[in-house]
């Protein structure tokens, strides 16, 4: 308890030692003026809404809830105002986003029904069933969704189209081949089986799994639904003849759906992704620089009390959602301006969001140089003042003058600051310590540091659209001028306050390695701040130039509409911004090298991903040379082309087919086919089919989905049959009341799957009967044909469900099964690893003056990292429902290990990012690397021998040893080298203040992964203990 009040107290001396620098020069943005005034970034400006009003419980709104009525004294009152509030309320949500798109689900819903229940309508499908198949299409496209993605719905809907004509057509033809011409039937019957109905579902199933997109997932659906009718349901496949009945039928319920869904969208409450977009940009940008301020005043003040607010958390959820939705508005933008003809103002919208980007990513390095601050403000030290006295003559020793300076007190711009006394000089020491420090820093770097967020606050708040509808571009021409003289103000102060702590009297003295460490350490945590808040001024300046262009081309258009994308014989010159914007917008769902996690058969090789690029520093294969030999084997480059079939996704696909052929045999068995109609066993095929994942996993949460959402659908089917009693008015009425319910659920709760499988059993009971009792269809005689019999049409189609998913779970499970546990694990090893060979490479080492830079990792592996992370998070999620009799999967545990290494993925990043945008070194970077390059060798070595050693225990799952190497003292003798190297003579000839930004950030970013590695061997020994003499017995 004494160690840490004692830590506490140190903590409070060192933050009691901060000035206090509000008054500072800066540079207005709007004028241009340059002024000295007190600088606040505190009382600021509620976040606003893109309409400028101020933010509420959007939670609150989107679920139509309200503050309570106050509870009235007497009962009348509170009766009469119960209603009123539900009123309210219902209407409050009808308003919002929300709301509307529940409304704009539920009229298209109604649209699509009609083609059931009106005689003229029905009458253009044909006697055949499956109209209700118009209303479940306008619940998989359903309105509430902007123009481009409705765009994108309607392009994947003819694809769908395209592929089950093709499959059932081939089908048909090969049929018709076998049976007729070489009367082989029974051939021809295995051939449409296991190659195209097998085949073309396994591959519609690689496809669902490659992209991962929701509305391809839906258009899979759709043509699985549609190649099953055709193939298994209807006959022609069987019997050997041609028909395009029911393909057509499908086609025109196809347009009826598209056309229904696309109308409510384009005319209700129309949304456009471009306006979502920039309300997004005007979001973020609010959201940013309520961040910015946020943390720049935690590092002035040197507390993180200012991070833990309500205030800051609210800031950065808002930051973080705005930064996810704007690369999926991007996206859907895209189509908008195709059909527009407004190409080049996506273009610049695209960069804009890449822009953005990149000043996150610059947040994301303020915010790692703050958090450092505060860990070495919290940490006891060797260099406190009474331990550098320790070994002092009596006579050296100078008492302290008493600590008059206080923290950083903010006031309002409007408050008196006068009447504050301001400090006038420095802490009186002759030794510096790395207590004062600190002190030193603010003193001379605070007013600089704290003007310029100022100036790039004043900026980020007016920018980068007016208010709606119009959402003009609102850059000021002052903006740019009046940005560039305050980086360059900045840039001078820094230098300034920088040679003044350096050249202070007895910071030169000799002291142990931990002390110049200390010193050095606290230099780098600042100095890798300010150099960050630089780097996001000059990313503003970006930012403003393509604000200035895009403001051009949305006024005055100088090229006018152009629709390139049309000109197909100019592809080549267009296909680069595709590529370009791909690149940063959507990887996981357009590139072409998603990353496949590695399977966990031992014939693997090395369980490493094929698509993520070797280090160009090292042999592809620590096997090549042994390889090398062996190329002349045949049996060896057999092995090597049939790789692709070791692939999971490869796997899936063709277990996915096998399963499906397996269960569509009864269709082609003329003993068995009437069992399979009479179940309806074309709708558990398409359960499977939606039922089948690629882990044990995602497939147990999908199954239950299905089978608990048919479930509901049937009893729901029944009450509306029995009520209505196939009154098409109140029947209509009640599937208008389920689909507000089920679009509430698809839109408001995000739980499409449930929603969609509610909504389908629903159509397929209740307007299938319809169907029946108006003699439009034929059915079974079981299900009443003209009395149809709603409990028997819902059991078989539960049954069919049931029999589905229980299919689909077996085929996941037994055959090539691929726990998402295991995966899970798999994986964290292999990017461990992966880590572990990034930090190994020395893209610093013998690098001479003019060099060029090597990175530690392109564009494309660094890109290939971050979606292998994104994948291990959904494994995450899909671990969590399969069932472990062992003991319950510790979600917990790996959530934080996902954390920490998605940390150190971004601080890799930070130090990458440096490389790439200064690649050429300098004469002074050159000394400074030559001079300190054993302490990064042994720093390099060790952080890769502990990334191995993690990645060794979580894939063996054995326990870790208490007794890893530590990187703290190789660490510290590096910066201790760095101060060593600033004393000597020629450092002050050869090197400038920037020449140590590259070694500051490597020294940041180390101390942020040896913190990230001490918690992931915490939570390892969490999860699978320590090596001790009982589990090291021979045996």
């Amino acid at each position: 308890m004494s160690n840490a009040n004692g830590s506490n107290d140190q903590t409070r001396s060192r933050r009691q030692l901060r000035p206090n620098p509000r008054q500072a020069t800066l540079i207005l943005p709007k004028t241009g003026r340059r002024v000295k005034r007190t600088v606040t970034l505190r009382n600021t400006p509620r976040l606003k809404t893109p309409n400028g009003n101020d933010t509420t419980d959007e939670g609150a709104l989107l679920l139509g809830l309200r503050k309570g009525p106050q509870r009235p004294s007497d009962v009348p009152r509170l009766l009469l105002d119960v209603p009123k509030y539900l009123f309210h309320s219902v209407w409050d949500f009808v308003k919002s986003k929300t709301g509307r798109g529940v409304l704009k689900c539920s009229i298209a819903y109604f649209l699509g029904s009609l083609a059931t229940f009106v005689p003229a309508i029905a009458a253009i499908l044909g006697q055949q069933d499956g109209k209700h198949m118009v209303a479940t299409i306008t619940v998989y496209f359903h309105p509430a969704r902007s123009q481009g993605s409705m765009f994108e719905a309607m392009i994947l809907a003819v694809l769908a189209f395209v592929y089950a004509a093709f499959i059932g057509f081939t089908s048909m033809g090969v049929s018709i081949f076998f049976g007729r011409v070489l009367d082989l039937v029974a051939l021809g019957h295995a051939v449409v089986l296991i190659v195209l109905c097998g085949g073309g579902l396994g591959l519609v199933g690689w496809i669902k799994q490659r992209l991962g997109n929701p509305l391809v997932n839906i258009s899979c659906s759709l043509t699985s639904l549609a190649i099953i009718t055709v193939v298994t349901k209807e006959g022609a496949v069987q019997a050997g003849r041609f028909s395009n009945d029911k393909i057509e039928q499908v086609l025109k319920m196809i347009i009826m759906g598209v056309i229904a869904t696309t109308a409510v969208s384009f005319l209700i409450y129309p949304i456009s992704a471009r306006v979502d977009l920039r309300e997004n940009l005007i979001s973020f940008t609010d959201s940013l620089s309520e961040v910015l301020a946020m943390i720049t005043q935690s590092f002035l003040t040197g507390s993180e009390d200012q991070l833990q607010r309500p205030q800051y958390r609210e800031a950065m959820d808002k930051y973080k959602s705005q930064l996810a939705s704007m690369e999926k508005n991007l996206l859907e933008a895209k189509y908008e301006h195709y059909v527009a003809g407004t190409e080049k103002q996506y273009q610049l919208e695209a960069k804009l969001v890449e822009c953005m980007q990149r000043l996150a990513q610059n947040i994301g390095g303020l915010r790692s140089a703050a958090t450092t601050q505060f860990l070495i403000l919290a940490q006891p030290r060797l260099g406190s003042t009474s331990e550098i006295r320790r070994g002092l003559p009596v006579d050296k020793i100078h008492i302290e003058q008493p600590l008059i300076l206080t923290a950083i007190d903010e006031v309002s711009e409007n408050g008196d600051n006068e009447s504050r006394s301001e400090p006038t000089s420095e802490p009186e020491s002759s030794i510096p310590t790395p207590d004062n420090a600190f002190s030193d820093f603010i003193l001379h770097l605070g007013p600089s540091i704290k003007s310029l967020a100022f100036t790039l606050r004043e900026m980020l708040d007016d920018l980068p659209f007016g208010p709606g509808p119009e959402y003009e571009v609102t850059v000021n021409a002052r903006y740019t001028s009046s940005l560039e003289d305050a980086v360059e103000l900045y840039s001078k102060s820094r230098e300034d306050a920088l040679s003044k702590i350096y050249d202070a009297e007895g910071i030169n003295k000799q002291r142990s390695v931990e002390v110049e460490a200390d010193f050095e350490e606290i230099a780098a945590s600042c100095g890798v701040f300010s150099y960050a808040l630089q780097d996001f001024a000059n990313e503003m300046k970006t930012y403003l130039d393509i604000l200035d262009n895009l403001k051009l081309e949305i006024e005055e258009r100088p090229d006018g509409r152009t629709w390139d994308w049309l000109k197909f014989w100019r592809r080549s010159r267009f296909s680069g911004l595709g590529t370009e914007c791909r690149m940063y917008c959507d990887p996981e769902k357009h590139s072409e090298n998603l990353i496949i996690i590695a399977s966990t058969n031992s014939d693997q090789e090395a369980n490493i991903p094929n698509n993520i690029p070797r280090s160009p520093h090292r042999p592809s294969s620590a096997s090549d040379t042994e390889k090398h030999g062996q190329k002349a084997n045949l049996r060896y480059r057999l092995w090597k082309a049939l790789a692709i079939f070791r692939r999971d996704d490869t796997k899936f696909a063709i277990k996915v087919g096998a399963g499906a052929a397996i269960y569509a045999l009864p269709s082609f068995v003329s003993s068995t086919r009437p069992v399979y109609q009479h179940f309806r066993g074309e709708w558990g095929l398409l359960s499977y089919m939606l039922v089948c994942s690629m882990t044990i996993g995602a497939s147990n949460t999908t199954g239950y989905a299905r089978f608990f959402g048919t479930c509901l659908g049937a009893i729901c089917a029944i009450v509306a049959w029995t009520l209505s009693g196939g009154n098409p008015f109140v029947l209509a009425l009640c599937g208008w009341v389920m689909s507000i319910w089920t679009a509430y659920i698809i839109v408001a709760q995000g739980k499409g799957p449930m929603g969609r499988f509610i909504m389908l059993t629903y159509n397929l009971s209740a307007l299938y009967a319809y169907s029946l009792s108006v003699k439009d269809i034929d059915g079974d005689d079981d299900e009443g044909r003209l009395s149809p019999i709603i409990t028997e049409i819902a059991f078989h189609r539960v049954v069919a469900v049931l029999t589905g998913c229980l299919w689909g779970l077996i085929i996941t499970r037994l055959v090539w099964p691929i726990s998402a546990q295991q995966k899970l694990k798999d994986g964290l090893s292999i990017l461990w690893l992966r880590m572990g060979l990034i930090w190994k490479r020395h893209p610093l080492e013998d690098r001479v003056q003019g060099q060029m830079l090597n990175a530690y990792m392109d564009v494309a592996e660094e890109s290939h990292l971050h979606r292998f992370l994104a994948q291990l998070e959904k494994l995450r999620d899909a671990a969590s429902s399969e069932i472990n009799l062992r003991a319950p999967f510790p979600i917990s545990s790996y959530s934080r290990l996902l954390s920490t290494t998605s940390g150190m993925l971004d601080a890799l990043h930070a130090l990458n990012v440096l490389f790439l945008k200064e690649p050429r070194v300098s004469l002074g970077e050159a000394s400074i690397l030559e001079s300190t390059s054993v302490e990064r060798a042994q720093m390099r070595l060790r952080i890769s021998h502990l990334f191995q050693v993690m990645a060794s225990s979580i894939k063996l799952e054995y326990p870790i040893t208490d007794a890893l190497p530590s990187i703290e003292h190789t660490r510290d003798r590096l910066l201790a080298k760095i101060f060593g190297f600033r004393k000597e003579e020629k450092a002050a000839v050869i090197t400038s203040d920037r020449d140590f930004a590259l070694l500051y950030t490597y020294a940041l970013v180390t101390g942020q992964v040896e913190k990230a590695i001490k918690e992931i061997g915490s939570e390892l020994e969490k999860l699978f203990g320590t090596l001790d003499e009982d589990l090291s017995k021979l045996q």
